[in-house]
This record gives C-alpha cells, sequence and structure tokens, in this order.
C-alpha cells in the first residue's frame, strides 16, 4: 500500500481474513499462549495472526485428533488467521538424536522418546489436519555456525523440499475432507550468515513463484544482531515485492523497528510471554522489572500509555505483589501486557507508514524500547 525507504505498508489476504502488515504474530505453541491467554484474550489484546507449532500439535493432542475436532481455528475457538510452522526448528532443537537423509528427519519425540519421521510430506500432510492458513516449508534449520560446505549442501535439499512440500500441498488441498482447501504456503530462506549463499538460495526460491510469502530463517540464534541486521539488508533486494516477508523467531522491538526498516513485514517470538512469566514488562518508556522493590507502593499501571486490560484496571503494585506471592494471576496480567504492547508496536508502525512518518517514530523509539525503564 505505501513504501517509506525500505519499510512496507500492505495488507495480506488469508482465508480467515486480511492481515495488516508490519504483523507481530502471537505465538501459541500448542494452540494456547503460554501465561492462561484464550482466543477470546487474543481479540481483546488486538491480535491479528495466532502461530501455533506444527511439532508440538503433532506429538499432542496429534493432529489427526485436531482434524476430528474441525481443525485448529474450531478447537481453539479462534476465527482469525492462524499460521503453523513447519516442525523444522523444532527438530533440529530438540531432538538429541536425529538423522537428516533427502527424504527427511528421523528423530524420537522430546515428550516420550517414541520414533517420529518427518519429511516434506508429513509436515505438510500434519499442517493441512490442523487447518492453518498459512503453512511454512519443511527446512533443515542449520546450526550457526556451520561449514560452508554443510551449508551449501543442506540449502540444496531445503530447495528441492520446498518443492516437494507444494507438490503435496496442491494434492491435499484437493481432497475432499480437508480442513482448509485453501491453505498458502510460505517458502523458507537459509544459509546461515554467508550472504552469498544466502541470495543464492534467495534467487532459487523465488522463482517458485506458488509461494504466497517467503521467510527468513535460521537467524536470532545467537549471532550479533548486526550479523542478522546485516543479512537482512542483503538478502532483502532479492525477494519477491509484491509478497510478505517474515522474519522467523524475531524480537525485541527494537528488532522489529530495525527489520521494519530493513523491509521485513511479518514477525514472530516467544520473548514477550515468556518475558511476562518472569516479571520483565515493555512500556513505551523501555524494560520495566515489575518484581523490584520500587514498585511494591506505586499505585500507577505498568504503562500510563498503554489501554491494555492489565493496565486499565491494575496498579504496579498489585502486580508486583502477584509475583511475589507466586500467583499466576501476576503472569497471565503480564503475558496480556507484553502482547498488547507488541501488537500496538506494530499497529504504531503501520501508522507511521501510513502518514510518512516512520523514520521519525524510528528515531524516537528504536533506542529507548531498549533501554531501562525510569519511570
Amino acid at each position: 500500500l505505501k513504501q517509506e525507504g525500505h519499510a512496507r505498508r500492505g495488507q495480506f489476504e488469508t482465508p480467515h481474513g486480511v492481515v495488516q502488515t508490519p504483523v507481530f504474530m502471537n505465538v501459541g505453541t500448542q494452540g494456547a499462549i503460554k501465561g492462561a491467554l484464550s482466543a477470546r484474550d487474543l481479540k481483546e489484546i488486538n491480535c491479528q495472526v495466532e502461530l501455533s507449532n506444527t511439532y508440538h500439535l503433532h506429538v499432542r493432542p496429534g493432529d489427526e485428533l485436531v482434524k476430528r475436532m474441525g481443525g485448529l481455528h474450531k478447537f481453539m475457538t479462534w476465527d482469525g488467521p492462524i499460521l503453523t510452522d513447519s516442525g523444522g526448528f523444532q527438530i533440529f532443537s530438540l531432538a538429541k538424536l536425529r538423522k537428516i537423509t533427502e527424504e527427511g528427519v528421523n528423530f524420537n519425540s522430546h515428550v516420550d522418546g517414541r520414533h517420529i519421521f518427518m519429511g516434506p510430506e508429513e509436515s505438510m500432510r500434519i499442517q493441512s489436519n490442523l487447518g492453518s492458513d498459512i503453512a511454512m516449508a519443511f527446512d533443515e534449520c542449520i546450526e550457526n555456525p556451520a561449514p560452508r560446505e554443510y551449508v551449501k549442501n543442506s540449502i540444496d535439499r531445503t530447495t528441492r523440499w520446498l518443492k516437494r512440500c507444494k507438490t503435496e500441498l496442491d494434492r491435499l488441498n484437493t481432497l475432499p475432507d480437508t480442513v482448509n482447501p485453501h491453505q498458502l504456503l510460505f517458502g523458507i530462506n537459509q544459509g546461515c550468515t554467508y550472504e552469498d549463499l544466502r541470495i543464492e538460495h534467495m534467487k532459487r526460491i523465488r522463482e517458485m513463484e506458488y509461494c504466497s510469502g517467503f521467510a527468513i530463517g535460521g537467524l536470532a540464534v545467537g549471532e550479533p544482531t548486526e550479523v542478522m541486521y546485516n543479512i537482512i539488508e542483503k538478502v532483502e533486494p532479492f525477494m519477491p515485492k509484491d509478497k510478505p516477508r517474515y522474519l522467523m523467531g524475531v524480537g525485541t522491538p527494537t528488532n522489529i523497528i530495525e527489520a521494519v526498516y530493513r523491509g521485513v513485514d511479518f514477525f514472530d517470538c516467544v520473548m514477550p510471554s515468556r518475558n511476562a512469566r518472569h516479571g520483565t514488562l515493555f512500556t513505551w518508556n523501555g524494560i520495566m522489572h515489575i518484581t523490584n522493590k520500587r514498585y511494591e507502593t506505586d499505585p500507577r499501571p505498568i504503562d500510563e500509555h498503554c489501554d491494555c486490560p492489565a493496565c486499565r484496571n491494575h496498579s504496579r503494585a498489585y502486580i508486583r505483589h502477584l509475583f511475589k506471592s507466586e500467583e499466576q494471576l501476576g503472569g497471565r496480567l503480564a503475558v496480556m501486557h507484553n502482547l498488547y504492547f507488541y501488537n500496538t508496536l506494530t499497529e504504531k508502525i503501520r501508522e507511521a507508514l501510513d502518514e510518512g512518518r516512520f523514520e521519525q517514530f524510528r528515531n524516537q523509539y528504536s533506542s529507548l524500547l531498549a533501554s531501562k525503564c525510569e519511570d
């Protein structure tokens, strides 16, 4: 819809609604946001897209069960867009023993140790059973750093896997009992921190015009932030202009502002909910640790510029007390606040782009949101 430098303002149509971008997707790994948030809560905190995990839902309760329940939308009573990741990252981060072949990956479940095989076709079948709007292609999430020759072979295989994903998804979308016959496919760019391999891989997968969007994967896994920004800058010119760009697993509020500045549209991260459950909160004045003694008798809301359910109804003193008393309500309120903050952050970024003042917004908030809240 609009562009300021590399920063883009757009909208993306899915079977369950139009997504306004840039967007932060709220991570409900197993069909729920950790911190006891329901789909109804997601509406209240202005979530646009819910993200669930293919691997975890396959392990339990089982994707076949979810299909019998009418798909993930009905199962968790969420009527908005859902993106499911392919399971690749979880296989490579959770599985202690795994064997990668051209066909796919053999590994053992982290829950009960049972043997599981997953390849492109299996990942697509699981995601089809879940009925998400956006299915992510099955890829290898390569350890960083990795030898160049290994990375080269890996991205070649990931490219071949992408073609298999598309073939299988096309087949699944034609079946009479498919939950969501209009399910979309996003491809994933890999290549560790090798600039030339990243570019080469992006050039190859962008030719697969059947992909509805493209993600940059394998970043935010321990490399310096500047390295991540550099890879985005190198890859972005080779990404299709008319399709969404998704930076997987990112990140802090500052990361989001800086990645939008570099041309990214979609984001997801468990960090805002995880940090919230430990009392670390994001505000428009910086990062707050609500358990600090200074908030013991503070009657103000977490953030006086925030309209989330926690800030509308509760004081810093009360929320601190909940954490100190190990009451679950403390974590729930904190998670609601942090996710509302992230959803509002991307809303404000969209407004700034609409009004041609994103550069001003970036200058005002990029450093501030990473600082310690002194208020």
